[in-house]
């Protein structure tokens, strides 16, 4: 048997869905060589995962899609809840755009899948491998080897410094690899019904808690329609999925059944499980590779995505010699109690809202109308403030106060609001802060207040600089304002920077490639602050290590 071909890349990822698909975009942007591999040569053609929320649009825009992928979406669509009496008891329309985007978009997963295998064409150093399957993996202290068998049986042996396995629930990775995945399967099995010619006006999503028989039904794009059953006991799945049954399942949901086009009936097990570590050696898990959540909270693709924007910076930063690879095992100590906390959310909705006793979801009915009358409770359900927002205590962060306060925004998620550039253009922030690390002063030039010092290892990663002034001020009609330095000016358009930074013990924020707060400090501290980075980020700092 003659030997396997062999391919070196820096990065190889496994599975090529949203999660893998998206990794591969911001390694391709970082100018990391990069492996996308697939057993599958094509997309899946129907609608799977369906929710994006304004965290996961945010990352698209750091990859430049995310107006491709609006394109395709439903946008800002309420979510409305139904007791057992069929009456709405709760309707959830988030308006805010805290992070420049809308928080509840429905989309079509494989038109998704498109935009963003569309975009790595732009990038040479991004090699797609579709029709090839992982057999094998190992790996040692210099590398990963993964055992690849091509379309037409040829061998492959691909070398790389790390893998992201992004293979999802049924990981093959994460199985050879002995990660359990800590948690439960739920024992009620769940009909999903799908159709492309939707004859219902109901441009919502509705959580229907009919204790009969709990089901969702949702408005899609491009007129399709979904409809998710929860079986009883008794209920055999496979028999449930049969033309009849599913036509049984519809009647009184739609006017006439046997005049849908139904594109697929299937059935899911919810599970609720976490894998036990994220990182292993070279070898990363993201998405449902990571964790598996039911859809009550529509969080299981986003809290992927949110994997791989937290991962894909520190791949660079470690391969391209940027920083020392030991911050890749912060990916685990940033993103696992997050996805943990996202389950249970998932988990507690589902509790909720999928009872089958007729008297406890009275109860529940009852006691939720006379709860959302109080305006604080109906404001926190209307604008999604139940959703667990991550917050790194511990990682690529700087935490001068307690890490666990309330107020902290260190380890957040800085806001993105609309600014105006030299130019007199409004765009949204991140379009001025670039693909990496920034610098960002409110009134303030960050670049008079470096030492040379640590000027030259901001400068060195890579390093923007951004200074943000008051909208309008010392300037006069018509004049835009312009910096001495090499420094980025835009303007405040709405007061947002600035009040976001008067709840700031200092005016000058240290964000991260993933739009996270990694610091804010005071003028006269951003040496020392400096310097506290760079030990995190690099092999040795100014004689220390």
């Amino acid at each position: 048997m003659s030997a396997p071909t062999q391919i070196r890349t820096q990065v190889a990822i496994v599975g090529a869905g949203p999660c893998g698909a998206t990794a591969a975009n911001y390694l391709g942007l970082y100018g990391i060589e990069t492996l996308l591999i697939d057993r599958d040569t094509d997309i899946i053609d129907y609608p799977r995962a369906v929710g994006m929320d304004d965290e996961s649009l945010r990352s698209f825009q750091g990859i430049g899609l995310a107006e491709e992928m609006l394109a395709d979406m439903l946008q800002n669509i309420p979510l409305k809840m139904f007791g057992a009496d069929g009456r709405c008891f709760a309707r959830i329309r988030p308006s805010t755009r805290e992070f420049g985007w809308p928080r509840r978009n429905i989309f079509m997963q494989q038109l998704a899948e498109g935009t963003l295998r569309k975009g790595l064409e732009r990038y040479p150093n991004v090699r797609p491998m579709f029709g090839h399957e992982l057999v094998r993996l190992e790996q040692d202290g210099t590398e990963v080897r993964l055992h690849v068998t091509g379309p037409d049986g040829e061998r492959i042996l691909v070398r790389a410094d790390y893998v992201v396995a992004a293979d999802g629930g049924r990981s093959t990775i994460r199985t050879q690899l002995d990660i359990p995945l800590v948690g439960d399967t739920h024992p009620r099995k769940w009909v999903v019904v799908e159709c492309d010619n939707d004859p219902l006006d109901a441009p919502y999503t509705g959580l229907h808690c009919d204790p009969k028989r709990p089901y969702v039904c949702l408005d899609l794009p491009y007129n399709y329609r979904r409809w998710e059953f929860q079986l009883v006991p008794g209920e055999d799945a496979e028999d449930m999925i049969r033309p009849e049954r599913v036509r049984e399942l519809l009647t009184g949901h739609v006017p006439d059944p046997t005049a849908l086009n139904i594109i697929r009936a299937r059935v899911y097990t919810h599970h609720s499980r976490v894998a036990s570590r994220f990182v292993d050696g070279r070898v990363f898990l993201v998405g449902d590779a990571a964790h598996l959540m039911p859809p009550w909270a529509g969080q299981g693709m986003n809290t992927g995505i949110r994997d791989v924007t937290n991962l894909a910076w520190k791949l660079a930063a470690a391969v391209s010699g940027r920083a020392h690879p030991r911050i890749l095992s912060t990916y685990d100590t940033e993103r696992r109690e997050h996805a943990k906390s996202m389950v249970d959310l998932s988990d507690t909705i589902g509790r909720f809202m999928s009872s089958t006793n007729h008297w406890l979801a009275r109860t529940r009915d009852a006691i939720l109308r006379s709860l959302t009358i109080a305006p604080p409770v109906r404001d926190w359900l209307l604008h999604m403030r139940f959703k667990p927002m991550a917050v790194y205590s511990r990682g690529i962060v700087l935490h001068h106060e307690e890490p666990v306060a309330k107020k902290t925004t260190v380890g957040r998620m800085m806001i993105q609001p609309e600014v105006e550039t030299a130019d007199g253009r409004p765009v949204l922030l991140d379009e001025v802060l670039g693909t990496w690390f920034t610098l960002v002063g409110y009134g303030t030039d960050p670049l008079v207040h470096l030492d040379p010092e640590s000027r030259a290892f901001w400068d060195g990663i890579g390093t923007r600089y951004v200074s943000v002034v008051e909208s309008r001020s010392s300037r006069a009609p018509g004049e835009h304002v312009v910096s001495a330095t090499d420094t980025v000016v835009v303007e405040d358009i709405d007061g947002s920077l600035r009040d976001w930074f008067a709840q700031q013990p200092g005016v000058v924020a240290v964000i991260r490639p993933d739009r996270y707060v990694a610091a804010v400090s005071k003028p006269l501290d951003l040496a020392s602050t400096t310097t506290e980075l760079e030990r995190l980020l690099a092999p040795s700092v100014r004689g220390g290590s």
